[in-house]
């Protein structure tokens, strides 16, 4: 998968949505995908926590490098037994799960690094988004984009319904769950009428979550 092609937005996203999900109470935290460090490097500024980041990404991962803790440059698969155990507070996977073969495994195997009390954070595509509803209800089609719901390196494609199922089938038990980004479109209203008013998830580009191990 060429992410050489992503335009340099993708990885200096600062993703304050997100960054308003972060615990405050949280010493330590790791970003899977941090590109260069953007958000990861505002909540290290904000609350003084030790920040950790996987990149895939060898130039980002190194300008992640300048700003965070510790940063290793690799698949989140190969990083994953590099993280010490029982040691963040926070993990975030901002839109990375989609890109990954495997995302319930990985998602099974990271629960060690976590603390008692810590948390995974998840922002994941919404694939009943209004447009992407439309691209294949009405137009029949099924096209792929430089970015969006329907990025050409996206391996994986979620539902709200089918994001909990994946965190409730990896152990994990979902304290919050809310879509995000939602569009100014009056699309989804129309579709809405036609599907009697069952549709509200169509709203949002994506669903951020949150979740900590189901004891």
């Amino acid at each position: 998968m060429d992410y050489n092609q992503k335009s340099n937005v993708y990885y200096e996203n600062y993703r304050p949505e997100m960054q308003q999900l972060f615990p405050e109470t949280a010493k330590t935290m790791l970003d899977v995908g941090c590109g260069e460090g953007a958000m990861a490097s505002q909540l290290k500024e904000k609350f003084g926590i030790e920040t950790w980041g996987i990149e895939f990404m060898k130039e980002e991962g190194r300008k992640a490098g300048e700003k965070l803790h510790k940063v290793i440059i690799d698949t989140v698969e190969n990083a994953i037994e590099q993280l010490p155990d029982d040691y963040f507070d926070v993990i975030y996977f901002n839109d990375v799960l989609e890109h990954l073969p495997d995302p319930d495994l990985v998602l099974k195997r990271i629960k060690q690094k976590l603390t008692k009390k810590g948390v995974v954070i998840s922002s994941i595509p919404n694939v009943r988004y209004h447009s992407v509803f439309s691209q294949y209800i009405f137009k029949k089609d099924w096209k792929y984009e430089k970015a969006g719901v329907m990025d050409f390196t996206h391996l994986r494609f979620f539902t709200s319904k089918s994001i909990r199922r994946m965190f409730e089938e990896s152990g994990y038990k979902v304290i919050r769950h809310q879509g995000i980004n939602r569009t100014s479109s009056l699309k989804p209203y129309f579709y809405n009428l036609l599907l009697l008013f069952t549709a509200k998830d169509m709203f949002y580009v994506q669903f951020a979550t949150v979740a900590r191990i189901d004891k």
